[in-house]
């Protein structure tokens, strides 16, 4: 299909999930416990937006003409990859499905996605929401399945060119295997992280970066990749901050996903709380405070629910600065200088994301640099649109999802030399 072609067909579909908007978030909502109102925004509000993104940057992206010997023309022609499989999570399925699909649509592939066993209901939607689009047929399939079953049958297809993955090291790990027992097709992944939100004495207001920092990492029951999960604090203003965050957590309604005046949703599955719940036994065992929370809420609906929770007297090596919990669970250090903060938050084997609170324009440049993440947050966190990408560090994977940057991703070089 020419550019113009793909253009309209995917302008058509951003226009369709706008005009469903509500039904996908309910959806949504359904399989994974997120806030209704936080999922309206996030999931098909998002995935409007991604879609609009490519659309407009699709016949903007041209091959090159290199400057060769005059009796020779050397074209680089950029080229669809073919299939591509995208495996996505369950926690914003249809944001992290537009990111992955978008882009891959926009370059002229062909997608074989696979949603998370536990929330499917959006990517399916969305698949007839793209036939209603004008997309042909076979050329955005869904396929639900178990991983082991599902997804590994995709990582190992021979007619699989590019492998696209958002989850957990794990998984990331069997997938470069199943690559290599195939066809080496190309893998990108986003693995998740253990990112450090880092606040200084001197941050422009240390109330306004308590609140947001508890949303930072209490919305979406912490079930987000970039979740501040791990809180750095000037020694000087730890108590005081500690305080105040714990007075904003505290103050957050946690139960109905689908009530309007709930602020944090449900907890994903059962599996998933235990685990949450797994941590906060671990925390006391190594001999920390739980300052806040720490436990499951018995909600009537019989869903799954956890106390926003923080713990402090967090050391650097201990098992809740170490490993991702994927949920509402704030782990707290207290540091003295920059270079301790910037050796904290480098001591970890992730590098997703990562938040810093100062009034100083140099020092905070100073980490940017310093701290080794895709992302750096100054004075706010979270938050973001389509211009700039989203990558991780070290072992939060490789590739970029958003931006012009994940074009790349789906798009082969092919040089043409051509004697005259």
């Amino acid at each position: 299909m020419a550019p113009a072609g793909r253009k309209k067909v995917l302008f058509k579909l951003a226009e369709l999930i706008e005009k469903h908007a509500l039904e996908l978030a309910v959806l949504g909502v359904r399989d994974n416990g997120t806030e209704l109102n936080m999922a309206l925004k996030a999931e098909p509000g998002s995935a409007a937006g991604t879609f609009r993104y490519y659309a407009e940057a699709l016949d903007k992206v041209y091959g090159e003409i290199a400057p060769t010997d005059p009796g020779v023309l050397g074209l680089v022609h950029k080229e669809p990859v073919g299939v591509v499989g995208a495996i996505v999570p369950w926690n914003f399925p249809l944001m992290i499905g537009a990111w992955k699909l978008a882009p891959a649509l926009a370059m002229g592939n062909s997608v074989v996605l696979k949603p998370a066993e536990t929330a499917s209901l959006t990517l399916l939607r969305l698949a007839e929401l793209a036939s209603e689009a004008g997309l042909p047929d076979g050329v955005f399939n869904v396929v639900t399945g178990q991983g082991a079953v599902a997804g590994e049958a995709l990582a190992l297809s021979m007619n699989v060119d590019v492998l696209v993955f958002t989850g957990s090291g794990g998984v990331g790990r069997r997938l470069l295997e199943y690559s290599a027992r195939s066809n080496l097709k190309r893998c990108y992944l986003e693995l998740g992280g253990k990112s450090p939100n880092i606040v200084f004495a001197d941050a422009p207001d240390l109330k306004e970066a308590a609140k947001v920092s508890a949303m930072g990492i209490f919305r979406n029951s912490g079930q987000v990749c970039v979740a501040g999960s791990r809180l750095l604090v000037e020694e000087s203003v730890h108590d005081e901050f500690v305080e105040t965050l714990s007075q904003h957590a505290a103050a957050l309604r946690v139960g109905n996903p689908l009530d309007l005046s709930t602020d944090v949703g449900a907890v994903n599955s059962l599996t998933q709380l235990t685990g949450n719940l797994g941590f906060i036994d671990s925390a006391e065992a190594e001999g920390n405070t739980i300052a806040l929370g720490g436990n499951r809420i018995l909600e009537d609906t019989g869903g799954y629910y956890m106390e926003p929770t923080i713990v402090t007297g967090v050391k650097p090596t201990d098992r809740l600065a170490q490993q991702e919990v994927f949920g509402p669970v704030l782990g707290v250090t207290s540091f003295k200088t920059d270079a301790e903060a910037i050796e904290i938050a480098n001591n970890s084997i992730y590098g997703l994301a990562a938040g810093v609170w100062t009034s100083n324009l140099g020092r905070a440049h100073k980490m940017v640099r310093g701290v080794r993440s895709g992302v750096v947050h100054v004075n706010t966190y979270g938050g973001a649109d389509n211009t700039v990408p989203l990558g991780g560090h070290k072992q939060s994977g490789n590739g970029h999802d958003k931006s012009l940057h994940a074009l790349e991703k789906y798009t082969d070089l092919k040089t043409a030399w051509i004697k005259l």
